[in-house]
């Protein structure tokens, strides 16, 4: 069995496994997406989630962020990871939204890009989960499954971007970030994988 194929079937089995695999982000605009999603790096949905609703009952479009001032935008969301310099990037993000995009959240990977805070796994999520285009995010979650799976052998997760979007049909990025953060918080996590129970352990690298 390729690689291809191997990854085809761990796919079909975690969907069956995972069929309700998705963003556990809470939100109700693609600003609130993006913005949920820019907080969420180096921190878990659950803490993101506790966070959002104060945030937007106040900043909930980019002229009300833009307009923040620093320290009480750092107040509101002190209870994330990073949260001083995701504080500033979140109102240059605005600022620019508003200056270059009409106030309006790109659905472009490349315009995506250009906006402060912003990385290749926020473009990816945001493009896959906001605008339902092909997008394929690599966080801590999918970067340590697939190498453990063996599907890529790299050491940083855009080289696992690009070789998951070589293995995976397009039209299967989004679902498959989603699936691979599943199984990754429930069965393959970091410091015990529950390896016994993994229902594609057959299929690790361990046995080809």
């Amino acid at each position: 069995m390729d690689k291809k194929d191997r990854c085809s079937l761990i796919l079909e089995r975690l969907f069956l496994e995972y069929p309700d695999a998705g963003t556990m982000l809470k939100y109700n605009s693609f600003f609130e997406l993006l913005v949920a999603v820019i907080l969420s790096a180096q921190t878990t949905d659950k803490q993101v989630n506790k966070v959002t609703p104060e945030l937007f009952a106040v900043y909930n479009t980019p002229e009300a962020m833009a307009k923040a001032d620093l320290k009480e935008l750092e107040e509101k969301i002190k209870k994330v990871g990073l949260y001083r310099s995701k504080a500033k990037n979140l109102k240059n993000m605005a600022r620019f939204l508003i200056d270059f995009y009409d106030g309006k959240v790109p659905d472009d990977f490349e315009e995506l890009m250009k906006l402060p805070g912003v990385g290749r796994k926020t473009a990816n999520v945001v493009l896959s989960v906001g605008f339902g285009k092909p997008g394929l995010g690599v966080d801590t979650h999918v970067h340590r499954v697939v190498n453990r799976l063996g599907l890529v052998q790299t050491d940083n997760p855009i080289k696992t971007e690009y070789e998951l979007k070589d293995l995976i049909s397009v039209e299967l990025w989004g679902r498959a970030h989603h699936l691979f953060i599943f199984h990754g918080r429930r069965v393959c996590k970091a410091r015990r994988p529950e390896c016994i129970k993994c229902i594609i352990n057959d299929l690790c690298c361990k046995n080809f």
